[in-house]
Formats: C-alpha cells, structure tokens, sequence
C-alpha cells in the first residue's frame, strides 16, 4: 500500500520538528550531527550526537550545519534532513512526500534555493518554503487571511523574526541574528567575567530555564552552578540568582525588545490600532524566557502573550500551510 505524506519542518538553528498531516508534531531532535573528522563519515544525528558535545574524542567532532537560521553546510544538512524525514515517516511505503520548510522572514534568494534543494535530495516529491513567522501564526491559531493586524515574535535558537500580518501576507517584519543561543552565550560571558568561571553552553541554557529572567521585578531564586575556575584550573561550584542572569541577559532581552518597537514604529496605523486591541503574540523556544513577555508589554503599552504551544507552533503552522495552499489552489479552479 502506498501513502501520500505532507511533511511541514521546522528547520531551526537549534532544532528541528517535524509535523505530518493527521498525526502532528513527530519529531523533535537537536540540528546537531557527530561527524568523524578523519573520515568525514557521520557518526551520530540529533539527540545522539548532542550528547557528545564536550565529550568527543579528538577524532569526533560535533557540527551544526545550519547557522543563524540558514544552512552553513549543504551536504550534512541534506544527509540530516533525510535522516530525520526517514525517521518520522518510518518504514512504510510511500509516495515521495510533499514537504514545507519555515525559513528566517530575510532569507536571501540563494538561502531559501539551498533549503529548497536540499529537501529536494533528501527525498521531497514538492517542497514549498513559508516564512517563520507566518507559519508562527498559522500554529498558534491565527486566521491570518482575516483583514487585520497580527503581530508576531519568533524567537527561536538562531534568529528572531518580527512581523506584522494581514490578509494573508507579511507587511513589515524584522529577521535578527538575536535569539536563545545569544542568551546562553551571554550567560557563558558574564559567569566567566564576575565569578572567573567557565562553563558550556549546556550549562548556561541550564540556568536560563531554571532560574534565568530578563524582567528587574521577577521573583528571585538561586541554583548552584559548577564549572572551572579560570584561576586555579580547578572544578569549583557557586550559587547563582535570578538578579544576576537578568543582569547577565539585559543587552541581548533589549535589544529584541527594541527591534520590536521598531517594527511597530513602520506598521501603518490601521494594522497598529488592531495590534493596540489584539496585542502581541510570541512563539519559539526563546520565548519562554522567564520575563520576557513582561518586559516587551512594559516597554510597548501593549498586551503581550506567549502562545499556546510556542515551541511547536511554526512546525504546526508548516504543515498546515500545506492545506491553506491547496484550499487556495481549490478556489481558483472553482
């Protein structure tokens, strides 16, 4: 028997989803690959080869073919995108599937032909490409052919997307190379310069969900961080609060909220009355930052909210951007 399969992905800086029709999101693994670098042989894909980070051999090496939202290596990421389409369809036969990728709102021409081309060799029979934060709003429930205003923020592993849609389309949007990897980088820095420290990246984004804020009133808490004392070279533990990571995370939460203002500042008045009474929505693992809905509505005046399942919500909005396609295509034969 054969199985026709609409596939919408996901393709994130940090990680990829897969949604299929009729099932929802079936896959969700790291974008990360273990690669052996005497071979260039790939030893290890998504959770597997993240759990080698910091812990390779010298011969080991773990990569991640995709930066800031587009693909640094094409051929790993066709090798990863065919594993992981295998993986969430399985065994069955079926045709070639039809395939949806999210790409940043600013993707270039030759960004957007390398995600095309790759799905292509890792197995699509169509491939169709929407922009992140349409497809945002299209998981988290927005009708986004109504006539008027929505305003979303994605912020995902690499890259942040702002947009204003209507009607269907995107009419100003904003694509930052910001987004939770700067987070835990900024973390990273500011552990190594107050306390000497040095911790990874693993450890960093440890704190940031469990203690990180980016909003001066949240309530504080503290968590015990161990990494290596840049002094003595010697593995040390210290407590950490939630008062220093919202000084640790200040610039970068800042610099989104204030992309954000920009944005709203180029919406044409219309759309901006409608975004006054609908408010802002945020989707995308970085959204979850502790405060950071907070902080935009305190510097915006505007009602912001996180929504409902912000990290699965472009991988929804893929798939089911498929089925808005073919409703369109529909109409126009009728």
């Amino acid at each position: 028997m054969i199985f026709d399969t609409d596939i919408g992905i996901d393709l994130g800086t940090s990680s990829i989803l897969i949604y299929i029709k009729g099932k929802g999101v079936v896959l969700k693994e790291p974008c990360v690959v273990a690669m052996d670098r005497d071979t260039d042989k790939i030893m290890a894909v998504g959770e597997e080869a993240r759990l080698m980070i910091g812990r390779t051999p010298g011969n080991l090496v773990a990569v991640n073919p995709l930066r800031q939202g587009v693909i640094s290596d094409y051929a790993i990421t066709e090798q990863m995108l065919r594993y992981f389409i295998q993986k969430a369809v399985g065994r069955r036969t079926y045709r070639k599937p039809r395939v949806c990728i999210s790409i940043p709102s600013e993707a270039t021409e030759v960004e957007t032909k390398a995600v095309q081309d790759a799905a292509f060799q890792a197995g699509a029979r169509e491939v169709f490409v929407v922009e992140a934060p349409l497809a945002a709003a299209i998981g988290s429930g927005i009708d986004i052919k109504q006539p008027y205003g929505n305003m979303i923020v994605d912020i995902g592993g690499g890259t942040t997307d702002i947009a204003i849609i209507s009607l269907g389309g995107i009419v100003e949007s904003m694509s930052l190379k910001i987004a939770g990897g700067d987070f835990d980088e900024a973390i990273v820095k500011y552990m190594r310069k107050k306390h000497n420290l040095l911790i990874g990246t693993r450890t960093a984004e440890d704190i940031k969900i469990g203690i990180g804020t980016c909003y001066s009133d949240a309530d504080s808490n503290k968590m015990e961080v161990r990494g290596r004392n840049l002094v003595t070279g010697l593995p040390k533990t210290i407590e950490v609060t939630s008062k220093e990571t919202e000084e640790a995370l200040r610039e970068v939460s800042t610099s989104i909220v204030e992309q954000v203002h920009e944005v709203l500042k180029e919406t044409p008045p219309e759309l901006a009355a409608d975004i006054a009474v609908r408010g802002i929505v945020m989707t995308g693992g970085g959204c979850l930052l502790n405060g950071l809905d907070q902080l935009i509505e305190a510097k915006t005046g505007i009602n912001t909210m996180t929504a409902e399942d912000p990290m699965t919500a472009v991988a929804i909005g893929t798939g089911q951007y498929l089925d808005i396609l073919d409703q369109i295509a529909k109409e126009k034969i009728d």
